[in-house]
Protein backbone atom coordinates (compact mmCIF):
# COMPACT_ATOMS: atom_id res chain seq x y z
CA UNK A 1 0.00 0.00 0.00
CA UNK A 2 3.00 1.97 0.07
CA UNK A 3 3.34 5.18 -2.36
CA UNK A 4 6.25 3.78 -4.23
CA UNK A 5 5.62 5.20 -7.86
CA UNK A 6 7.95 8.18 -7.59
CA UNK A 7 10.53 5.81 -7.11
CA UNK A 8 13.21 4.71 -9.60
CA UNK A 9 12.77 1.79 -11.14
CA UNK A 10 14.29 -1.15 -8.31
CA UNK A 11 14.68 1.74 -6.06
CA UNK A 12 14.19 0.58 -2.40
CA UNK A 13 10.26 2.55 -1.18
CA UNK A 14 12.12 4.04 1.91
CA UNK A 15 14.09 6.11 -1.09
CA UNK A 16 10.89 7.68 -2.39
CA UNK A 17 10.20 10.88 -0.83
CA UNK A 18 6.28 10.51 -0.82
CA UNK A 19 6.85 7.29 0.86
CA UNK A 20 9.01 8.75 3.39
CA UNK A 21 6.81 11.83 4.10
CA UNK A 22 3.79 9.75 4.45
CA UNK A 23 5.70 7.37 7.15
CA UNK A 24 7.03 10.79 8.86
CA UNK A 25 2.98 11.85 9.32
CA UNK A 26 1.19 8.29 10.01
CA UNK A 27 3.50 6.03 11.22
CA UNK A 28 2.82 4.97 14.73
CA UNK A 29 5.59 3.51 17.25
CA UNK A 30 5.74 0.13 18.15
CA UNK A 31 4.72 0.29 21.46
CA UNK A 32 0.94 1.85 20.94
CA UNK A 33 0.16 -1.41 19.93
CA UNK A 34 -2.16 -3.08 22.06
CA UNK A 35 -0.39 -6.16 23.15
CA UNK A 36 -1.65 -9.69 22.91
CA UNK A 37 -1.86 -10.31 25.87
CA UNK A 38 -3.88 -6.87 27.09
CA UNK A 39 -5.39 -6.93 30.36
CA UNK A 40 -8.91 -8.12 31.28
CA UNK A 41 -9.39 -10.69 28.11
CA UNK A 42 -11.87 -13.13 29.31
CA UNK A 43 -9.63 -16.17 30.91
CA UNK A 44 -12.77 -18.51 29.31
CA UNK A 45 -13.77 -16.76 26.47
CA UNK A 46 -12.21 -19.76 24.21
CA UNK A 47 -15.14 -21.62 25.89
CA UNK A 48 -17.77 -18.76 25.47
CA UNK A 49 -18.40 -18.97 21.83
CA UNK A 50 -18.69 -22.50 20.30
CA UNK A 51 -19.89 -21.60 17.14
CA UNK A 52 -18.21 -20.06 13.70
CA UNK A 53 -16.31 -16.41 14.71
CA UNK A 54 -18.47 -14.98 11.67
CA UNK A 55 -21.56 -16.07 13.25
CA UNK A 56 -21.04 -13.81 16.65
CA UNK A 57 -19.88 -10.86 14.11
CA UNK A 58 -23.28 -11.04 12.83
CA UNK A 59 -24.81 -10.92 16.04
CA UNK A 60 -23.45 -8.51 17.62
CA UNK A 61 -23.96 -6.23 13.72
CA UNK A 62 -27.59 -7.12 14.02
CA UNK A 63 -27.47 -5.29 17.64
CA UNK A 64 -25.15 -2.66 15.96
CA UNK A 65 -27.56 -1.49 13.14
CA UNK A 66 -30.58 -1.39 15.25
CA UNK A 67 -29.85 2.15 15.64
CA UNK A 68 -29.48 2.89 12.32
CA UNK A 69 -31.31 1.02 10.95
CA UNK A 70 -34.88 2.38 12.65
CA UNK A 71 -33.67 5.69 11.23
CA UNK A 72 -33.57 5.14 8.01
CA UNK A 73 -36.48 2.72 7.98
CA UNK A 74 -39.26 5.22 8.72
CA UNK A 75 -37.64 8.04 6.65
CA UNK A 76 -39.85 7.01 3.35
CA UNK A 77 -42.97 7.64 5.61
CA UNK A 78 -42.30 11.10 6.53
CA UNK A 79 -44.69 12.92 4.71
CA UNK A 80 -47.45 10.09 5.00
CA UNK A 81 -47.27 10.01 8.89
CA UNK A 82 -47.26 13.86 9.01
CA UNK A 83 -50.61 13.68 6.96
CA UNK A 84 -52.02 10.86 8.92
CA UNK A 85 -51.50 12.51 12.43
CA UNK A 86 -51.73 16.47 11.63
CA UNK A 87 -48.27 17.20 12.13
CA UNK A 88 -46.14 20.06 10.90
CA UNK A 89 -43.07 19.61 9.23
CA UNK A 90 -41.64 20.72 12.54
CA UNK A 91 -43.40 18.44 14.63
CA UNK A 92 -42.12 15.36 12.37
CA UNK A 93 -38.26 16.90 12.57
CA UNK A 94 -38.78 16.36 16.57
CA UNK A 95 -39.47 13.12 15.82
CA UNK A 96 -36.21 12.43 14.52
CA UNK A 97 -34.48 14.64 16.99
CA UNK A 98 -35.88 13.20 20.13
CA UNK A 99 -34.92 9.86 18.57
CA UNK A 100 -31.06 10.80 18.28
CA UNK A 101 -30.85 13.09 21.48
CA UNK A 102 -31.90 10.04 23.19
CA UNK A 103 -29.53 7.55 21.48
CA UNK A 104 -26.67 10.23 22.37
CA UNK A 105 -27.95 10.69 26.02
CA UNK A 106 -27.53 6.85 26.64
CA UNK A 107 -25.10 6.03 25.11
CA UNK A 108 -23.06 7.50 28.48
CA UNK A 109 -24.70 5.27 30.38
CA UNK A 110 -25.36 1.79 28.25
CA UNK A 111 -21.49 0.64 28.88
CA UNK A 112 -21.10 1.98 32.61
CA UNK A 113 -23.91 -0.24 33.08
CA UNK A 114 -22.36 -3.13 31.26
CA UNK A 115 -19.45 -2.71 32.99
CA UNK A 116 -20.85 -3.67 36.29
CA UNK A 117 -24.17 -6.00 35.40
CA UNK A 118 -22.78 -7.66 32.98
CA UNK A 119 -22.79 -7.58 29.12
CA UNK A 120 -26.17 -9.89 28.34
CA UNK A 121 -28.32 -8.35 30.54
CA UNK A 122 -27.76 -4.49 29.46
CA UNK A 123 -27.92 -5.78 25.89
CA UNK A 124 -31.18 -7.74 26.67
CA UNK A 125 -33.02 -5.03 28.25
CA UNK A 126 -32.08 -2.42 25.47
CA UNK A 127 -33.47 -4.55 22.68
CA UNK A 128 -36.57 -5.27 25.48
CA UNK A 129 -37.42 -1.74 25.49
CA UNK A 130 -36.67 -0.84 21.91
CA UNK A 131 -39.23 -3.73 21.18
CA UNK A 132 -41.98 -2.27 23.19
CA UNK A 133 -40.85 1.71 22.12
CA UNK A 134 -41.74 0.39 18.63
CA UNK A 135 -45.08 -1.36 19.56
CA UNK A 136 -45.68 2.44 21.00
CA UNK A 137 -44.74 4.41 17.99
CA UNK A 138 -47.02 1.78 15.73
CA UNK A 139 -50.13 2.52 17.55
CA UNK A 140 -49.52 6.45 18.45
CA UNK A 141 -52.46 8.36 18.23
CA UNK A 142 -51.15 11.66 18.55
CA UNK A 143 -47.80 13.46 17.13
CA UNK A 144 -46.76 14.23 20.88
CA UNK A 145 -46.90 10.04 22.17
CA UNK A 146 -44.60 9.08 18.66
CA UNK A 147 -41.82 11.95 19.60
CA UNK A 148 -41.97 10.64 22.95
CA UNK A 149 -41.91 6.43 21.86
CA UNK A 150 -39.24 7.71 19.47
CA UNK A 151 -37.15 8.82 22.29
CA UNK A 152 -37.68 6.29 24.18
CA UNK A 153 -36.18 4.10 21.06
CA UNK A 154 -33.08 6.71 20.53
CA UNK A 155 -32.39 5.83 24.45
CA UNK A 156 -32.77 2.10 24.08
CA UNK A 157 -31.36 1.38 20.48
CA UNK A 158 -27.88 2.65 21.33
CA UNK A 159 -27.39 -0.46 23.95
CA UNK A 160 -25.92 -2.87 21.34
CA UNK A 161 -23.81 -0.59 19.37
CA UNK A 162 -21.57 0.70 22.53
CA UNK A 163 -21.68 -3.02 24.30
CA UNK A 164 -21.02 -4.99 21.29
CA UNK A 165 -17.77 -3.50 21.19
CA UNK A 166 -16.99 -4.53 24.78
CA UNK A 167 -17.57 -7.98 23.91
CA UNK A 168 -15.02 -8.13 21.02
CA UNK A 169 -12.76 -7.23 23.47
CA UNK A 170 -13.94 -9.10 26.34
CA UNK A 171 -13.63 -12.40 23.95
CA UNK A 172 -10.14 -11.94 21.76
CA UNK A 173 -6.78 -10.50 21.44
CA UNK A 174 -5.80 -7.96 19.13
CA UNK A 175 -5.55 -9.46 15.93
CA UNK A 176 -8.69 -12.00 16.21
CA UNK A 177 -10.57 -8.83 17.57
CA UNK A 178 -9.73 -6.72 14.64
CA UNK A 179 -10.90 -9.52 12.45
CA UNK A 180 -14.09 -9.61 14.34
CA UNK A 181 -14.51 -5.97 14.45
CA UNK A 182 -14.55 -5.73 10.53
CA UNK A 183 -16.56 -8.30 9.92
CA UNK A 184 -18.99 -6.68 11.84
CA UNK A 185 -18.52 -3.60 10.41
CA UNK A 186 -19.02 -5.63 6.62
CA UNK A 187 -22.67 -6.76 8.13
CA UNK A 188 -23.09 -3.43 9.98
CA UNK A 189 -22.93 -1.28 6.28
CA UNK A 190 -25.85 -3.28 4.72
CA UNK A 191 -28.30 -1.31 7.04
CA UNK A 192 -28.07 2.00 5.67
CA UNK A 193 -28.13 0.43 1.73
CA UNK A 194 -31.70 -1.79 3.13
CA UNK A 195 -32.91 -0.16 5.31
CA UNK A 196 -35.11 2.88 3.00
CA UNK A 197 -35.82 0.27 0.67
CA UNK A 198 -37.54 -1.63 3.24
CA UNK A 199 -39.51 0.93 4.77
CA UNK A 200 -40.45 2.64 1.64
CA UNK A 201 -41.45 -0.19 0.14
CA UNK A 202 -43.84 -1.27 3.79
CA UNK A 203 -45.43 2.66 3.15
CA UNK A 204 -46.45 2.21 -0.53
CA UNK A 205 -47.95 -1.23 0.01
CA UNK A 206 -49.21 -1.10 3.76
CA UNK A 207 -48.92 2.26 5.55
CA UNK A 208 -46.63 3.64 7.96
CA UNK A 209 -48.01 1.74 11.52
CA UNK A 210 -46.58 -1.45 9.75
CA UNK A 211 -43.32 -0.06 9.58
CA UNK A 212 -43.01 0.59 13.28
CA UNK A 213 -44.64 -2.99 13.46
CA UNK A 214 -41.71 -4.46 11.46
CA UNK A 215 -39.87 -2.41 13.86
CA UNK A 216 -40.92 -4.32 16.71
CA UNK A 217 -40.79 -7.84 15.09
CA UNK A 218 -37.51 -7.29 14.24
CA UNK A 219 -36.85 -6.05 17.94
CA UNK A 220 -38.52 -9.04 19.21
CA UNK A 221 -36.41 -11.51 16.90
CA UNK A 222 -33.10 -9.96 18.03
CA UNK A 223 -34.06 -10.21 21.85
CA UNK A 224 -35.15 -13.96 20.96
CA UNK A 225 -31.28 -14.55 18.96
CA UNK A 226 -29.20 -12.67 21.91
CA UNK A 227 -31.67 -14.69 24.95
CA UNK A 228 -30.61 -17.77 22.71
CA UNK A 229 -26.48 -17.34 22.06
CA UNK A 230 -25.15 -14.21 22.97
CA UNK A 231 -22.59 -15.53 25.77
CA UNK A 232 -22.11 -13.18 29.23
CA UNK A 233 -18.60 -12.00 28.10
CA UNK A 234 -17.57 -9.99 31.10
CA UNK A 235 -15.87 -12.19 33.93
CA UNK A 236 -16.58 -11.93 37.11
CA UNK A 237 -13.64 -10.69 38.74
CA UNK A 238 -13.51 -8.17 35.77
CA UNK A 239 -17.32 -6.06 37.11
CA UNK A 240 -17.00 -2.88 38.46
CA UNK A 241 -19.31 -1.90 41.35
CA UNK A 242 -22.21 0.31 40.45
CA UNK A 243 -21.68 3.26 42.55
CA UNK A 244 -22.69 6.84 41.42
CA UNK A 245 -19.79 8.34 43.02
CA UNK A 246 -16.65 6.08 41.19
CA UNK A 247 -19.13 6.01 38.48
CA UNK A 248 -18.75 10.09 37.87
CA UNK A 249 -15.09 9.73 38.56
CA UNK A 250 -14.01 6.99 35.58
CA UNK A 251 -16.51 9.78 33.25
CA UNK A 252 -14.23 12.49 34.63
CA UNK A 253 -10.48 10.71 34.44
CA UNK A 254 -11.41 9.28 31.04
CA UNK A 255 -13.53 12.14 29.77
CA UNK A 256 -10.64 14.25 29.98
CA UNK A 257 -7.42 12.11 28.90
CA UNK A 258 -6.58 13.92 25.94
CA UNK A 259 -5.31 10.80 24.55
CA UNK A 260 -8.74 9.06 25.00
CA UNK A 261 -10.16 12.12 23.30
CA UNK A 262 -7.91 12.52 20.55
CA UNK A 263 -8.36 8.38 19.65
CA UNK A 264 -12.34 9.03 19.55
CA UNK A 265 -11.65 12.46 17.32
CA UNK A 266 -9.40 10.55 15.19
CA UNK A 267 -11.83 7.42 14.53
CA UNK A 268 -14.96 9.40 14.16
CA UNK A 269 -14.75 12.69 12.99
CA UNK A 270 -13.15 11.34 9.29
CA UNK A 271 -16.52 9.23 8.96
CA UNK A 272 -18.10 12.53 8.96
CA UNK A 273 -16.45 13.41 5.85
CA UNK A 274 -18.52 10.48 4.17
CA UNK A 275 -21.39 11.25 6.21
CA UNK A 276 -22.14 14.99 5.50
CA UNK A 277 -22.24 13.44 1.74
CA UNK A 278 -25.40 10.72 3.12
CA UNK A 279 -27.05 14.00 5.05
CA UNK A 280 -26.20 16.53 1.67
CA UNK A 281 -28.16 13.53 -0.49
CA UNK A 282 -31.28 14.92 -1.58
CA UNK A 283 -29.53 18.63 -2.99
CA UNK A 284 -26.51 16.40 -3.69
CA UNK A 285 -27.85 14.21 -6.26
CA UNK A 286 -30.60 15.29 -7.36
CA UNK A 287 -29.74 19.08 -7.90
CA UNK A 288 -26.35 19.11 -8.54
CA UNK A 289 -25.60 15.50 -9.71
CA UNK A 290 -29.23 15.29 -11.51
CA UNK A 291 -30.10 12.12 -10.78
CA UNK A 292 -33.70 10.74 -10.30
CA UNK A 293 -34.58 8.97 -6.93
CA UNK A 294 -34.66 5.99 -9.07
CA UNK A 295 -30.91 6.83 -9.10
CA UNK A 296 -29.90 7.35 -5.96
CA UNK A 297 -29.19 3.94 -5.42
CA UNK A 298 -25.71 3.95 -7.04
CA UNK A 299 -24.68 6.47 -4.03
CA UNK A 300 -25.56 4.20 -1.76
CA UNK A 301 -24.23 1.01 -3.22
CA UNK A 302 -20.96 2.62 -3.74
CA UNK A 303 -20.41 4.03 -0.88
CA UNK A 304 -21.56 0.70 1.02
CA UNK A 305 -19.20 -0.94 -1.21
CA UNK A 306 -16.50 0.99 0.00
CA UNK A 307 -17.05 0.36 3.75
CA UNK A 308 -17.28 -2.81 3.09
CA UNK A 309 -14.27 -3.69 1.03
CA UNK A 310 -12.53 -1.41 3.38
CA UNK A 311 -13.81 -3.63 6.47
CA UNK A 312 -12.98 -6.56 4.61
CA UNK A 313 -8.86 -6.21 3.43
CA UNK A 314 -8.89 -4.97 7.17
CA UNK A 315 -9.64 -7.99 8.27
CA UNK A 316 -7.37 -10.24 6.13
CA UNK A 317 -4.72 -7.79 6.98
CA UNK A 318 -5.27 -8.39 10.68
CA UNK A 319 -1.91 -9.83 12.15
CA UNK A 320 -0.23 -9.71 9.11
CA UNK A 321 0.53 -6.01 8.90
CA UNK A 322 1.44 -4.07 11.96
CA UNK A 323 -1.81 -1.88 13.28
CA UNK A 324 0.52 1.44 12.51
CA UNK A 325 0.75 0.80 9.19
CA UNK A 326 -2.97 0.22 9.00
CA UNK A 327 -3.98 3.43 9.92
CA UNK A 328 -1.62 4.95 7.83
CA UNK A 329 -2.73 3.32 4.42
CA UNK A 330 -6.39 4.08 5.77
CA UNK A 331 -5.12 8.15 6.01
CA UNK A 332 -3.41 8.29 3.18
CA UNK A 333 -6.33 6.51 1.01
CA UNK A 334 -8.74 9.33 2.44
CA UNK A 335 -6.16 11.99 2.29
CA UNK A 336 -4.95 10.97 -1.56
CA UNK A 337 -9.33 10.66 -2.86
CA UNK A 338 -10.55 13.81 -0.89
CA UNK A 339 -7.34 15.90 -2.17
CA UNK A 340 -8.60 14.56 -5.86
CA UNK A 341 -12.22 15.51 -4.88
CA UNK A 342 -11.59 18.74 -4.18
CA UNK A 343 -9.54 19.64 -7.64
CA UNK A 344 -11.96 17.40 -9.64
CA UNK A 345 -14.83 19.53 -8.28
CA UNK A 346 -12.91 23.21 -8.36
CA UNK A 347 -11.47 22.31 -12.33
CA UNK A 348 -15.27 20.94 -13.53
CA UNK A 349 -18.91 20.57 -12.71
CA UNK A 350 -19.83 17.86 -11.25
CA UNK A 351 -20.74 14.71 -12.95
CA UNK A 352 -22.37 11.38 -11.56
CA UNK A 353 -19.90 9.19 -13.43
CA UNK A 354 -16.93 10.76 -11.66
CA UNK A 355 -18.03 12.58 -8.59
CA UNK A 356 -19.22 9.56 -6.59
CA UNK A 357 -16.20 7.17 -6.80
CA UNK A 358 -13.92 9.57 -4.22
CA UNK A 359 -16.43 9.28 -1.80
CA UNK A 360 -16.46 5.48 -2.20
CA UNK A 361 -12.53 5.82 -1.73
CA UNK A 362 -12.74 7.98 1.16
CA UNK A 363 -15.46 4.94 2.64
CA UNK A 364 -13.40 2.42 2.01
CA UNK A 365 -9.75 4.31 3.39
CA UNK A 366 -11.86 4.57 6.68
CA UNK A 367 -13.49 1.36 6.81
CA UNK A 368 -9.87 -0.20 6.81
CA UNK A 369 -8.37 2.09 9.73
CA UNK A 370 -11.19 2.41 12.03
CA UNK A 371 -11.30 -0.90 13.19
CA UNK A 372 -8.06 -0.35 14.57
CA UNK A 373 -8.21 2.98 16.36
CA UNK A 374 -11.39 1.72 17.58
CA UNK A 375 -9.65 -0.97 19.69
CA UNK A 376 -6.91 1.47 20.49
CA UNK A 377 -10.18 3.19 22.23
CA UNK A 378 -11.41 0.42 24.12
CA UNK A 379 -7.88 -0.58 25.34
CA UNK A 380 -7.59 3.04 26.99
CA UNK A 381 -9.45 1.85 30.00
CA UNK A 382 -9.13 -1.99 30.09
CA UNK A 383 -11.21 -2.41 32.95
CA UNK A 384 -13.65 0.09 32.04
CA UNK A 385 -14.47 -0.98 28.07
CA UNK A 386 -18.14 -0.63 28.41
CA UNK A 387 -17.57 3.22 29.51
CA UNK A 388 -15.40 3.74 26.77
CA UNK A 389 -17.02 2.40 24.49
CA UNK A 390 -19.89 4.55 25.30
CA UNK A 391 -17.83 7.85 25.82
CA UNK A 392 -16.61 6.76 22.39
CA UNK A 393 -20.34 6.34 21.07
CA UNK A 394 -21.19 9.96 22.39
CA UNK A 395 -18.21 11.93 20.60
CA UNK A 396 -19.60 10.17 17.48
CA UNK A 397 -22.81 11.00 17.85
CA UNK A 398 -22.35 14.37 19.07
CA UNK A 399 -20.35 15.30 16.10
CA UNK A 400 -23.23 13.67 13.86
CA UNK A 401 -25.04 15.86 15.14
CA UNK A 402 -23.62 18.89 14.29
CA UNK A 403 -23.02 17.89 10.91
CA UNK A 404 -27.09 17.07 10.76
CA UNK A 405 -28.05 20.11 11.91
CA UNK A 406 -25.75 22.75 11.43
CA UNK A 407 -22.72 21.85 9.02
CA UNK A 408 -24.31 20.13 6.08
CA UNK A 409 -27.42 22.59 5.60
CA UNK A 410 -24.31 25.78 5.20
CA UNK A 411 -22.44 23.94 2.52
CA UNK A 412 -25.01 21.33 0.56
CA UNK A 413 -25.36 24.32 -2.12
CA UNK A 414 -21.98 23.72 -3.47
CA UNK A 415 -19.99 20.75 -4.38
CA UNK A 416 -16.55 22.21 -3.96
CA UNK A 417 -17.97 23.47 -0.47
CA UNK A 418 -19.02 19.55 0.40
CA UNK A 419 -15.54 18.83 -0.81
CA UNK A 420 -13.40 20.98 1.09
CA UNK A 421 -16.00 20.11 4.26
CA UNK A 422 -15.30 16.60 3.65
CA UNK A 423 -11.46 17.64 3.72
CA UNK A 424 -11.78 19.05 6.82
CA UNK A 425 -13.45 17.09 8.78
CA UNK A 426 -10.54 14.60 7.55
CA UNK A 427 -7.81 17.08 8.69
CA UNK A 428 -9.41 16.95 12.71
CA UNK A 429 -8.79 13.43 12.03
CA UNK A 430 -4.99 13.14 10.83
CA UNK A 431 -4.14 16.41 13.66
CA UNK A 432 -5.35 13.85 16.27
CA UNK A 433 -3.71 10.77 14.87
CA UNK A 434 -0.37 13.17 14.56
CA UNK A 435 -0.85 14.33 18.13
CA UNK A 436 -1.40 11.24 19.85
CA UNK A 437 0.01 8.73 17.68
CA UNK A 438 3.23 9.31 19.88
CA UNK A 439 1.58 10.14 23.03
CA UNK A 440 0.64 6.10 22.66
CA UNK A 441 4.08 4.60 23.83
CA UNK A 442 3.68 6.12 27.39
CA UNK A 443 1.42 5.20 30.40
CA UNK A 444 -1.79 6.44 30.06
CA UNK A 445 -2.48 9.32 32.98
CA UNK A 446 -6.16 8.37 33.29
Amino acid sequence: MAVTAAAPRGAPAAQNPAYRLASRLFAAPRAALPRADAPNLNPDADKLWRHPRWALAMLLACLGMLGPFSIDTYLPAFTGIARSLGATPVQMQQTLSAYLFGFALMNLFHGALADSFGRRPVVLAGVGVFTLASIGCALSPTIGWLVAFRALQGMASGAGIVVSRAIIRDMYPPADAQRVMSQVTIYFGVAPAVAPVVGGWLFVHADWHVIFWFLAAVGASLWWANWRWLPETLHEAARQPFAVAPLMRGYWRLGASARFLALALASGVPFNGMFLYVLASPVFLGEHLGLGPTQFFWFFLLTIGGIMGGAWLSGRVAGRIKPRHQIRHGFVIMLAVSLVNVALNAAFDARAWWALWPIAGFAFGWALMVPVVTLLVLDEAPDRRGMASSLQSFVGSVANGLVAGVIAPLVMHSTLALALTSLAFLGVGIVAWLWVKPRLARPSTT
